[in-house]
């Protein structure tokens, strides 16, 4: 099993996941592990939309307007 080092945590962040592994009854390190391994299992939301488009047939006949609108700078007066 691999080992990692963190560096530079935030005392705070040291605190809050001390007192979450507390509540969920296990060591700060169960509870990080638990933390980084559903962290690392979410789909990425990006590439899910990507994979539902594809698996509907893809969008490559979705017209796509033209812009015609001209940017502008901004006036605070």
């Amino acid at each position: 099993m691999a080992s990692i080092v963190i560096r530079g945590l935030d005392e705070s962040v040291k605190k809050q996941l001390a007192t979450q592994a507390k509540a969920h009854g296990r060591s700060m390190e169960a509870e990080v592990r638990q933390i980084l391994t559903k962290a690392a299992s979410w789909p990425h939301v990006g590439l899910a939309l990507m994979q539902a488009a594809q698996e509907a047939g893809g969008v490559d006949d979705l017209p796509i307007p033209e812009r015609t609108d001209v940017a502008r700078a901004v006036d605070f007066e």
